[in-house]
């Protein structure tokens, strides 16, 4: 065996920002296609269909499968209309220690060639349909990791939005973003301050729930729901099945056929092969108005 010297210890334990390897390392049960740093690479398709998901046929798959801690509530949401959705870059920041904070930023501006002030880092990495996930521990003054400027970089690279556990600023000019979502904690006029990100592409916590990178974030009215990667697809099939459902028990209702009580239970034998009868007579045409046009109206 070799000697083990200090520049190799060293060179074996250096830090990096944004590890591909340690986020392949973390996100094990995700067996599909990745992006190149690592973080894995939901479907475009389940991603767009996400979009017509609610939180509560969301969590639901979540909760039974032991997910019981990946919804964040109360947020302020400066576009309630709109329905967020993409893969999650996450950034952690902690209280700004100056020892900590000086050996960070020469390590990301010398050792990784990073340009400008930390929030930014994150921005650069940013591709499309991508969510950022900023964990800035609930600050607000002197936490506002994007003004106008850096919102407008996200948006123009994601067309997709932010969340932030954290303070924004600037929030007429963001308002004034079109397609663009963010959820933060407030909005005050400081600039970011007294703080140090002490990871990129890592494991973050958002209040109650846990982000990991490449987890499908969806933002609607009600909070943030955070999705591993490997339960998105069951997620939005789970989605399309209860519209579908839903559907065949409105119209049976509507007929007079069943009662609420009948719907809201169990089905039982009859109604579910009265509803397989009533699924085979739709036609692709009218499963797509359900699932989309129906949801979306």
């Amino acid at each position: 065996m070799g000697q083990t010297t200090i520049a190799s210890l060293e060179g074996e334990l250096a830090m990096r920002f944004d590890c591909r390897e340690d986020t392949i390392q973390l996100t094990p049960l995700w067996k599909g296609d990745r992006f190149d740093d690592g973080r894995p690479r939901v479907p475009d398709d389940i991603v767009t269909r996400m979009a017509y998901v609610t939180t509560e046929e969301a969590w639901g798959v979540l909760w039974r499968k032991g997910y019981e801690y990946q919804f964040e509530g109360g947020w302020l949401n400066l576009h309630p209309d709109r329905v967020l959705v993409g893969r999650a870059v996450t950034g952690v920041f902690v209280p700004q220690r100056p020892d900590l904070h000086e050996c960070l930023m020469t390590h990301g501006h010398e050792q990784e060639g990073r340009v400008g002030e930390m929030n930014s880092w994150l921005i650069q990495t940013l591709v499309k349909d991508d969510v950022a996930v900023i964990d800035l521990f609930g600050k607000i003054r002197k936490g506002t990791f994007s003004g106008g400027n850096l919102s407008t970089a996200i948006a123009a690279r994601t067309q997709r939005g932010q969340v932030i556990y954290g303070g924004i600023r600037d929030a007429q000019q963001i308002l004034q973003i079109p397609d663009f979502g963010t959820f933060c904690r407030g909005i005050d006029p400081t600039g970011i301050e007294d703080v140090t990100m002490i990871g990129l592409n890592v494991p973050c916590r958002i209040g109650n729930a846990t982000c990991m990178p490449g987890d499908i974030v969806l933002g609607t009215f009600s909070g943030i729901l955070f999705i591993p990667p490997h339960l998105a697809e069951e997620v939005v099939e789970h989605s399309e099945e209860m519209r579908l459902r839903e559907a065949f028990g409105f119209t049976r209702l509507r007929q007079g056929i069943y009662t609420s009580s009948e719907m809201d239970t169990a089905w039982t034998d009859a109604i579910e092969a009265d509803y397989a009868q009533w699924l085979a007579q739709r036609t692709e045409e009218e499963k797509a108005r359900i699932l989309w046009e129906e949801r979306s109206s």
